[in-house]
């Protein structure tokens, strides 16, 4: 309507100009036909438009002259302009239009204006325009069409947006159905990427977009249920002490489990033995045939050839076959299955336990994602096969060398009190006797100085094999000490034990010992029995009299088989009520010394550590605690013995201003008393001494029959803030059992392990075994028996955090 608005005024316009300018011209004819000023009045009137019902109207503005004038043309606006410029003038106002044409004189006006010039102005003639009519009607004739016609377009608009939604949303409607359909990887693959159109460009783009980002996610999406499997299939690979003890059946079960999962036919493991061998082993998860066993050992051996650089070397290839399921069999497999279906892992080098490669034969490894996750798992796998194939081989030495000493292989201490304490109790119910016989080897520390510490475990190696000849078949023989064995001789009384110990005299006295520089090494040894139930009706007591006649016979001269007569059993007993008193008094007037032997941090060198030793200050000298331990467990005085030491060493401590930890050794016997705890709190408190610099020492062997108690016991005092450490740990059977339970924050390393750990490679795998296992329970480690430089820095070498040691420093009643 606007628009008709716009043209109808410019052809007003036109229309206007059109009229204007005849009118002009028509005048002009009038004043060339010599017409009077009446006529041209009359001409304006003749021609006004109001007359005829035009919007127009005439007027004639007349220029001064001799005073006269039809009119001033001042008057108008449109008049002035055109006068003063001589020619034609056009207005266009808000409601109107003005033309101004000047009227000039020309020859034929000459003979009635005689005074004046041709072209002079003699008038101004104005056609005034009024456009109020114009725009009244056409707002009518806009209102009226507006109602008329306003409801077409959105009829119209209507209709068109129910078509373009009804095509859009089918449209749409397909899109959706094509998403929704996506629940799974494999999904995207039925995604169509043909484009869907929809009739406009920015739409068609969209479904660009989306074909586009379909594609991408295909390319790298992992999907739900494979995620799933592969968490699954990981749960499987966790590693415990029954994993440990028979890998190949773990793996058998893994299979079998496995297979829950995923259709898989075997798991296969390449291991290198040793530097011409490789172990390859097969799991199969049911009986296959000849054919399918030639075809994939023939596979398997080809991808070796192709992956491993070192096969050149490989001399042996050892092929063992594991089935985990016997009663069923395996369908037919064909070359070009085994080559597609399996999915292996091969490295260049071995890693831990050796294992080189890895695979699995599955369906599923032909499905691109699924081999992928089959890769990861595979990767994990053979950790998990390496570690546990490492851990079982290594957990085999440990138990062996937890009963056993490691430089002679005779059973060790622990070993030793066990079956002792079994014999006891055999004896009592069957009512018979047996002896033990305790040997010694005489003056070894100046073996041990004169020609060093490798020919003392030369001859320590030797004499137990000595030893072992001269017992009988059912003889137990252990490496009680340094230099000390023990023997328990079932069924024998005191003849057949002083005979067996002559045997071992005699057989040692002429056994020559080789020096390094093959010099001859002669040698005596020294030995004390005890008879049960004649000396002892208990294991410590019957060793406790063995050690005196021992003693007895090295203070005779040595090189003396003794078996206590009547009157020395007197004397024994006797000097054991005498030790009894010493400790008693020594205990009820607090005469308990603290020794302290330095513990180094390896790293740096630096004293941080002390261990606080017991020793009894007698009017004959200084007591060592192995001299009266025993006697205080027995008479119960232990405990009293243990507050006092702390005591007194924190006394010490305080007064030096030393600033480390304190290793305090805990006895057994203070689980089982109540006010242990308390006595323990008010000690720390009275002398405003840091509970967290305490560290109380438990041994394996001693608290083996009190776990639950020992539990309870350490859990009391850590809530306290002090500290526990394993001590001689890996001389018992329960070394790990202790990690699982205690939250301990050091293990001691048994001395033994340490001692011979640069000429034995066993002892060296085992401390180094000990470290990295410390190390996973962030647990610092301490190497005991450091005896000199060559052992410490191997002890750093090998990551243990601290040493101990005479090398560090022997026990003093001065701290360092």
């Amino acid at each position: 309507m606007f628009l008709c608005y716009n043209l109808s005024l410019k052809n007003f316009f036109v229309t206007s100009d059109v009229i204007s300018t005849n009118l002009n011209r028509s005048i002009i004819d009038v004043m060339n036909k010599d017409f009077k000023q009446g006529e041209l009045k009359r001409f304006v009137k003749e021609y006004d438009g109001s007359k005829y019902g035009y919007p127009y109207t005439l007027e004639i503005y007349g220029v001064k002259k001799d005073g006269k004038k039809f009119k001033y043309y001042e008057s108008s606006e449109a008049a002035t302009f055109a006068y003063k410029n001589s020619e034609k003038y056009f207005i266009k106002g808000k409601d109107y239009l003005v033309y101004a044409y000047p009227l000039k004189l020309t020859e034929n006006c000459m003979s009635c204006h005689q005074n004046e010039k041709v072209g002079d102005i003699l008038a101004i003639l104005t056609i005034n325009y009024d456009l109020k009519p114009l725009f009244k009607e056409f707002n009518r004739k806009m209102i009226f069409y507006f109602f008329i016609l306003f409801p077409i377009p959105l009829i119209f608009a209507f209709f068109l947006s129910r078509y373009i939604s009804k095509k859009l949303r089918m449209k749409f409607n397909r899109l959706a159905t094509i998403v929704e359909n996506v629940n799974t990887v494999k999904d995207l693959k039925k995604v169509s990427v043909e484009p869907i159109d929809f009739g406009f460009v920015e739409f068609n783009k969209v479904v660009e977009h989306i074909n586009n980002l379909t594609q991408k996610i295909r390319n790298f999406a992992v999907d739900k249920d494979i995620l799933e499997f592969e968490i699954k299939i990981l749960e499987k690979f966790i590693i415990t002490s029954e994993v440990i003890k028979d890998w190949k059946e773990t793996v058998k079960n893994l299979l079998l489990e496995v297979n829950k999962l995923m259709e898989t036919y075997a798991i296969f493991s390449l291991f290198k033995v040793d530097d011409e061998m490789l172990s390859l082993e097969i799991f199969w998860l049911k009986k296959p045939s000849l054919n399918t066993i030639e075809l994939t050992e023939k596979f398997i051996t080809k991808k070796i050839k192709e992956n491993v650089s070192f096969f050149s070397d490989v001399t042996d290839l050892r092929l063992e076959h594991n089935i985990a399921d016997n009663n069923s069999y395996l369908k037919e497999l064909t070359e070009e299955d085994i080559a597609i279906q399996t999915k292996s892992l091969i490295l260049d080098a071995p890693r831990i336990g050796g294992v080189v490669g890895i695979g699995v034969h599955s369906e599923m490894a032909m499905d691109n994602i699924h081999g992928l996750v089959i890769e990861g798992i595979l990767a994990t796998l053979m950790n998990v096969v390496g570690s546990v194939k490492a851990m079982a081989k290594y957990t085999k030495q440990l138990e062996y060398y937890t009963t056993r000493d490691p430089l002679t292989n005779l059973f060790n201490q622990r070993v030793f009190w066990e079956v002792l304490g079994y014999e006891v109790g055999r004896a009592s119910r069957n009512n018979y006797k047996f002896s033990i016989l305790l040997v010694d080897i005489d003056n070894f520390k100046s073996i041990n100085d004169s020609y060093g510490h490798s020919i003392g475990d030369y001859i320590i190696s030797e004499m137990a094999g000595i030893i072992r000849q001269c017992l009988r078949k059912g003889d137990i023989l252990a490496r009680y000490s340094g230099d000390q064995f023990v023997a328990i001789l079932p069924d024998a009384g005191e003849e057949q034990a002083f005979n067996v110990g002559k045997r071992i005299q005699d057989t040692v006295f002429a056994h020559t010992f080789k020096s390094v520089d093959d010099k001859d090494i002669r040698l005596t040894i020294s030995a004390g029995i005890a008879i049960y139930p004649d000396h002892a009706d208990n294991a410590k007591d019957l060793f406790i009299f063995a050690d005196n006649v021992l003693k007895r016979a090295k203070d005779e001269g040595k090189n003396l088989v003794v078996i206590p007569t009547q009157e020395e059993v007197y004397e024994v007993f006797k000097a054991i009520t005498e030790k009894t008193i010493i400790v008693t008094k020594a205990v009820n007037e607090r005469r308990i010394l603290p020794y302290f032997q330095p513990i180094i941090r390896n790293s740096t060198g630096v004293i941080e550590c002390c261990e606080v030793l017991s020793r009894i200050d007698t009017p004959e000298g200084i007591l060592n605690a192995y001299e009266f331990i025993e006697i205080a467990e027995k008479i119960n005085l232990i405990s009293r013995l243990d507050i006092i030491l702390l005591e007194n060493a924190i006394i010490e401590v305080v007064k030096s201003n030393f600033k480390g930890l304190l290793f305090v050794n805990l006895s057994p016997r203070s689980l089982v008393m109540s006010e242990f705890i308390p006595e323990v709190m008010r000690i720390t408190k009275e002398y405003n001494f840091d509970r967290s610099r305490i560290v109380f020492e438990i041994t394996e062997r001693e608290t083996v029959k009190n776990l639950s108690l020992l539990e309870k016991f350490i859990a009391n005092l850590r809530v306290e803030g002090f500290k526990f450490a394993i001590d001689d740990f890996g001389s018992g059977f329960c070394s790990f059992q202790y990690l699982r339970r205690f939250p301990v924050d050091f293990i001691k390393i048994e001395g033994e392990f340490v001692r011979n750990i640069l000429n034995d490679r066993k002892d060296h795998i085992l401390v180094k075994t000990l470290s990295i296992i410390a190390r996973e329970f962030d647990i610092k480690t301490i190497a005991e028996y450091v005896e000199s430089k060559e052992l410490l820095d191997e002890m750093t070498n090998l990551g243990i955090t601290y040493s101990q040691g005479y090398f560090i420093g022997k026990p003093s009643p001065n701290l360092p």
